[in-house]
């Protein structure tokens, strides 16, 4: 079987990807990292709250974030099929107006915590936008669209740290509340996915939504491919509907898409074995903790700057990253980044033990991690998740798995302090190096190439495959 079709490739036109669908990962990148360039006045007498965070206080104001993100994730999973893709992407959008909004009304502890945990529930953007995207795209395109989610969040990353170092905390809150705003507004001209509205039988919506999508007319031959694609995926075993080339399957082969359940239970151990080793290399606490990590590790050097450039070299490495998942396929991008991950982690490791180096070389050898991180467990977890089940479950699973990453994340941004506290920040880097290489390790056993498949020959391959 080809996996992507002639047709289909010669209708590939980025400049008609909507790029909308990944503005609430943005949002939440802009309230994520909120603590880096808050925390220090938060913490201290003359803050512009009512009065100073606890101790306690500042660890929930890094992980609440998470928190409210796990909350989230269920409830938007379990509303994603019946209000649709696009409803549920606005309705998680309100939720940074909402946080923002509360953050530009108070300055009580309380409250900002509050805040927090409103903005987190956000996170469930990592459930819908690479369900949403991979459900319009182009299988060519599918790794890039998917990989989107953490691009935008590098960028609002990025717009959280320039706020954080050039605007006053109230202006900042308005401008961030400003973006978000027209965030939701931008979103309201999307079409609902294609795949849903079949679902669903409304087939002429779905053609409507192809033709947005595609950026052609309702009757071209393009929509009605596409709608005949959709209608296999959904019903893989009528015969009738598989063009010929297809049905050189043979019939052990149709057999096996037909078991739905062992594709699937396979797809959910790939994505959380990989999503859980992936959380545990430990960029997500480097990025939330980063301007009083640089003022410990690189004191020297301002700690402004060190931040602008992490925020930028995590965009630059996402994009790339997006583009090389289809490139040079999803397998090869997490093996290899785990790897330099961990060479990172030891330089970085044995420089904060022994002081073997000068202190910029802290600094540059934290950039390379965080890129070569982008490049493999910053993006591959979430194509491969939206690559991996079938529409029935699609919704169900990717919470699953949304859903356990972010508990992981709370986790580790829980522990990461005591544990800084208990090894060194040297110590911490030698337990993210040993994450790392067990990354490469299952990766090497366990995680399989999707590049450009279609889904049915995707649910095949899990089918066949015996090292589980």
């Amino acid at each position: 079987m080809n996996n992507v079709s002639p047709t289909r490739l010669q209708n590939i036109d980025l400049d008609n990807i909507n790029w909308e669908i990944c503005l609430p990962c943005l949002n939440l990148g802009v309230m994520y990292v909120l603590p880096s360039s808050t925390l220090e006045n938060f913490t201290t007498n003359k803050t512009m709250l009512h009065r100073p965070m606890t101790e306690l206080e500042v660890g929930l104001y890094g992980s609440l974030s998470s928190a409210g993100a796990m909350v989230g994730t269920p409830i938007v999973a379990a509303i994603l099929d019946k209000l649709g893709r696009k409803t549920c992407t606005v309705l998680v959008g309100l939720t940074s107006v909402i946080s923002w909004a509360i953050l530009a009304c108070t300055g009580r502890v309380e409250i900002v915590l509050f805040a927090i945990f409103v903005g987190g529930l956000g996170g469930a953007s990592f459930l819908i936008v690479p369900v949403y995207c991979s459900e319009f795209c182009q299988e060519s395109i599918r790794g890039t669209m998917t990989a989107g989610s953490m691009v935008f969040y590098g960028i609002g990353m990025l717009v959280s740290y320039l706020l954080g170092d050039f605007c006053s905390y109230i202006n900042m809150i308005y401008i961030a509340l400003s973006l978000a705003t027209g965030s939701v507004i931008s979103m309201i001209w999307l079409k609902e996915s294609p795949t849903l509205l079949v679902q669903k039988g409304l087939k002429e919506k779905a053609a409507e939504s192809i033709s947005f999508y595609r950026q052609v007319s309702t009757r071209s031959k393009l929509v009605l491919e596409e709608l005949d694609t959709i209608h296999r995926s959904l019903n893989p075993l009528e015969s009738d509907q598989i063009p010929e080339e297809e049905k050189l399957f043979s019939e052990e082969k149709m057999t096996k898409i037909e078991e739905k359940s062992q594709p699937t239970r396979r797809g959910l151990f790939i994505t959380l074995i990989t999503i859980t080793l992936t959380t545990f290399q430990g960029i997500i606490a480097v990025q939330v903790y980063l301007e009083p990590l640089f003022q410990k590790a690189v004191p020297t050097m301002s700690s402004t700057l060190c931040c602008l450039l992490f925020a930028v070299t995590i965009v630059v490495a996402s994009v790339l990253a997006a583009w090389m998942s289809d490139l040079a396929g999803r397998r090869p991008l997490i093996i290899y980044s785990s790897i330099g991950s961990c060479i990172c982690c030891v330089v970085l490791g044995t420089q904060m033990q022994f002081e073997w180096g000068p202190s910029w070389l802290t600094a540059v050898v934290l950039y390379v991690f965080c890129a070569v991180f982008s490049f493999g467990g910053g993006t591959v977890p979430f194509v491969l998740f939206a690559e991996m089940f079938l529409p029935e479950v699609k919704s169900f699973m990717t919470m699953v798995v949304v859903e356990w990453m972010w508990i992981c994340c709370f986790l580790i941004l829980i522990v990461f302090n005591p544990l800084a506290s208990l090894l060194g920040l040297g110590g911490v880097f030698h337990v993210f190096a040993g994450v790392c290489i067990a990354t490469a390790v299952v990766s090497v056993i366990y995680v399989p190439e999707t590049k450009g498949m279609t889904l049915d020959a995707v649910q095949v391959m899990l089918a066949e495959r015996r090292n589980f």
